[in-house]
């Protein structure tokens, strides 16, 4: 089984696809009106952004304290440079990269009307890597 899509609700529909495809390199699939937006990564993740403006009876509401997007990145290299990307681009919020549960390096942070976003890396020992619990 693969997951196929994940959809966000977001208050600014054109700010939220800036944001995944500037820090992400997420690309644009299509729009449909004001409503949602549709986007890909390169492994075929879909991504769809939803106008929480456009949804009735509340269905977008806000988000459990706990719920957050993981980005896996292949190295350390890569957790800093998109740090360092984030930083430059001004995006509040952002933890400086550090050692997180056991063998992972990355960072959490802010964004997008208070969605919190991990991105880290598995760290490697003799080119195997290593299991976290």
């Amino acid at each position: 089984m693969k997951l196929n899509h994940l959809n966000l609700t977001v208050n600014d529909l054109s700010g939220a696809r800036d944001f995944f495809e500037t820090y992400f390199n997420f690309q644009f699939i299509e729009q449909k009106g004001k409503a949602l937006i549709v986007l890909c990564d390169s492994d075929g993740f879909i991504l769809t952004l939803v106008n929480s403006n456009e949804l009735k009876d509340g269905m977008g509401g806000p988000y459990p304290k706990a719920f957050h997007l993981g980005f896996l990145v292949e190295s350390s290299n890569e957790v800093d440079e998109i740090y360092n990307r984030l930083v430059e681009g001004e995006i509040e919020y952002v933890q400086k990269p550090h050692k997180m549960r056991g063998n992972n390096y990355g960072f959490y942070f802010m964004a997008l009307n208070e969605l919190l976003i991990e991105v880290s890396c598995l760290v490697y020992k003799n080119v195997k890597k290593i299991t976290t619990d």
